[in-house]
């Protein structure tokens, strides 16, 4: 077991050192699969912020990252990405339990993160200014500087990838972090310190500190010792966290919810399609921001695809995460229950129950895999994110009632496309209100394509090389010659 668990209590990665929490409590941590007690977590509170604060503050103004090498500071990310292959073995185990997924998808979050810091240790000697022409008698340029001390708080459907995503960027930028790991599921995300200690990144360049959202979570994104703020979640505790920024004037990035929607057409593959939508809704249990939540069909093979959607419901295979079954439970009793609760809002509004729509009797929080058909779009169902494995099937006639459809909800993270007709994929995709969009595979795409949202959905991007721009400002030095 890796130092940062002392007698059965996981402890904050705080200035390179393992402390435990002042807060006087501590969280207890449960498998979702079988209710059962996987550790305690001590609970950062202030004394540990204003550390956390200032030992950021300091690494930053000495410049142990900023003042690095460019080139040394990529070396120094390549070594994490060797120290996080290293602990994954213990690392997924230990997700897997706290957060319900399968082992598989856990190393799987081990193996992105490495990559993350691969990716962007390859270009931290590639954030570049330009030269501006002023003529002869000025010498003008840009530099990319880092913001300071950055503020991350991390989500629970995937702590370890999600922190790395924005980790990586940030130091490769030269910033100073302090991440805020899930209440859910922290445990994983803060063995991540073990990485970083054994590739001896320098203390205080990075903190992870474990606490509630609405407590230690507020305190860090209210501190006027921070210069930048990240933040993956929902959207009322995104608009929480822009509120409290709005009086520090402290600038965010949000990767807020989704309703996505995969418009199918009548010349589609559905075997393609049901593929897609197997990864696309019931992956991590649909605990994923970016899920395929709503399916817009063709009224001419409406019928058929709901009818193989909900044999491909039925047929999946459910179980503990260790287990690598096809579907896992939901991280929480409270997550179950608003799944269900949506879900039985959607019978009274007309929907039909194709497949699912209750919870599982057995150990453990399990949804059935659920296709809800017939599904209004202006209803609470197709409008509201449920974040869970429901998805809702709704035909339509034309192409451009399908669009309609699809952006009419207030979110636009991603969308999805399925057709054989080349040209039909890039003007649907044009018009499709949403970041990113998928054509005939959800989720294509990887570390380098950028990722985020209009709308609800947040703003910013994660992801490729477009997400260094968002952890550094421009600055313009003029210099006149004259004389």
């Amino acid at each position: 077991m890796s130092d940062f668990i002392k007698d059965g209590l996981a402890r904050n990665f705080l200035a390179g050192q393992w402390v435990e929490g002042d807060a006087g409590a501590v969280i207890a941590i449960e498998d979702p699969g079988n209710e059962e007690h996987v550790a305690d977590c001590a609970q950062a509170g202030e004394a540990s912020l204003t550390q956390a604060l200032e030992a950021a503050r300091a690494s930053f103004e000495r410049g142990d990252l900023a003042d690095m090498q460019p080139s040394a500071r990529g070396r120094l990310m390549i070594g994490i990405a060797a120290e996080i292959r290293g602990i994954a073995g213990e690392g997924a185990q230990l997700l897997c339990r706290e957060s319900g997924k399968t082992l598989e998808a856990a190393h799987d979050e081990f193996e992105e993160a490495a990559q993350y810091f691969e990716y962007y240790g390859g270009v931290a000697d590639k954030i570049e200014g330009k030269s501006i022409p002023l003529g002869p008698d000025y010498a003008d340029y840009t530099v990319l500087e880092p913001f300071g001390v950055s503020a991350q708080i991390v989500p629970w459907n995937f702590p370890v990838s999600i922190a790395a995503r924005s980790l990586a960027p940030s130091m490769a930028a030269g910033n100073s972090i302090i991440i805020k790991s899930p209440e859910l599921d922290p445990i994983g995300l803060a063995l991540l310190g073990t990485a970083l200690q054994r590739a001896d990144v320098p203390a205080g360049a990075v903190s992870i500190l474990n606490g509630v959202g609405s407590d230690l979570g507020a305190r860090l994104v209210a501190s006027s010792e921070v210069d930048q703020i990240v933040f993956t979640g929902s959207v009322p505790t995104g608009q929480a966290i822009l509120r409290s920024a709005a009086d520090t004037v402290t600038p965010s990035l949000m990767e807020l919810g989704g309703k996505s929607a995969a418009v199918v057409f009548d010349d589609a593959d559905l075997k393609t399609f049901l593929t897609s939508l197997q990864s696309g809704i019931f992956y991590n249990a649909g605990q994923v921001c970016s899920a395929m939540a709503r399916v817009l069909v063709h009224r001419s093979i409406y019928d058929q695809a709901v009818e193989r959607a909900a044999e491909l419901s039925n047929g999946l295979s459910v179980d503990h995460g260790l287990n690598n079954p096809e579907h896992t439970p939901v991280i929480s009793a409270l997550q179950l229950s608003r799944i269900e609760e949506i879900t039985s809002t959607a019978r009274q509004d007309g929907a039909r129950i194709a497949a699912g729509g209750a919870r599982l009797e057995r150990k453990g929080y399990f949804m059935a895999p659920t296709i809800l058909a017939d599904v209004d779009p202006a209803s609470r169902v197709a409008q509201q994110e449920i974040f869970g494995p429901v998805t809702c099937f709704s035909p339509f006639e034309t192409e451009a009632e399908a669009i309609a459809m699809a952006n009419g909800t207030e979110f636009g993270l991603v969308a999805g496309i399925f057709t054989r007709d080349l040209a039909r994929a890039h003007r649907v995709a044009r018009k499709l209100r949403a970041g990113q969009v998928f054509v005939n595979e959800w989720f294509a795409g990887g570390i380098s394509t950028p990722f985020g949202g209009v709308g609800k959905s947040g703003f910013g991007r994660e992801k490729g090389l477009e997400a260094l721009y968002n952890y550094v400002r421009t600055k313009n030095i003029a210099i006149s010659l004259k004389g």
